[in-house]
């Protein structure tokens, strides 16, 4: 059974094999590590590991904080194909159709940042429609049009009102080329959308805006 990791972890040479060793101890199996975040002396990591059937991700949660200036953000199942998706390999998907390049972006927002959903929204003059979403995006933007918009670059957003179902969801978005066309990502129960997370989702709409309208 696939996880994906989020720990945090002293940015000094060897803390990473020691979270490592405790993964292995613990019963876990390592297949991908990739730096979120670095700051004020700490690296964030998210790490894809499979455990055993049966074996619970408590004990991996346990090894990892008992390490010294260790913790562990978030662990979650992890259903995404086995393997981190990567931004530029994001990008080489969205040069492959440059005509498709928005709605591709929503299509590999929960790959590129282990989210639930994606989704493009547009403020017009009735409200707020649906440009495109993956298929466990929220089906209606009631209340968005207040919370949301204009969107000027890329932030953490509020959740709407009238949406009592997804109040545990954080949620991020990017303008596209607008601030009353915006891209956004949903992630149930967290973990929370890090400063870095919110300059690649600028970056990468701002591309896929670039790509989608060049001549």
């Amino acid at each position: 059974m696939t996880y994906l990791l989020r720990v945090e972890l002293p940015d000094v040479p060897g803390s990473l094999g020691r979270v490592a060793s405790a993964i292995g101890e613990a019963g876990g199996d390592i297949g991908a590590i990739e730096i979120v975040e670095r700051r004020d002396g700490f690296a964030v990591d998210d790490v894809l590991l499979d455990l055993a059937p049966g074996q619970m991700p408590d004990s991996v949660v346990s090894a990892c904080g008992s390490l010294d200036g260790v913790s562990v953000m978030w662990i979650s199942r992890y259903a995404a194909g086995g393997n981190l998706f990567l931004d530029l390999e994001a990008v080489e998907q969205l040069t492959t159709d440059p005509k498709a390049a928005l709605d591709s972006l929503v299509d590999l927002l929960p790959l590129t940042f282990r989210a639930d959903w994606g989704m493009r929204v547009r403020r017009t003059g009735d409200g707020v429609e649906h440009v495109h979403r993956t298929s466990a995006a929220p089906e209606a933007a009631d209340g968005a049009a207040d919370a949301w918009f204009p969107l000027e670059r890329a932030e953490r957003l509020e959740i709407p009102e009238g949406w009592e179902r997804w109040t545990s969801t954080v949620v991020a978005g990017a303008p596209l080329g607008s601030p009353d066309d915006i891209v956004i990502f949903g992630r149930r129960g967290g973990p929370e959308v890090l400063e870095s997370e919110i300059a690649r989702l600028g970056h990468l709409a701002a591309l896929a805006h670039s790509i989608a309208t060049r001549d």
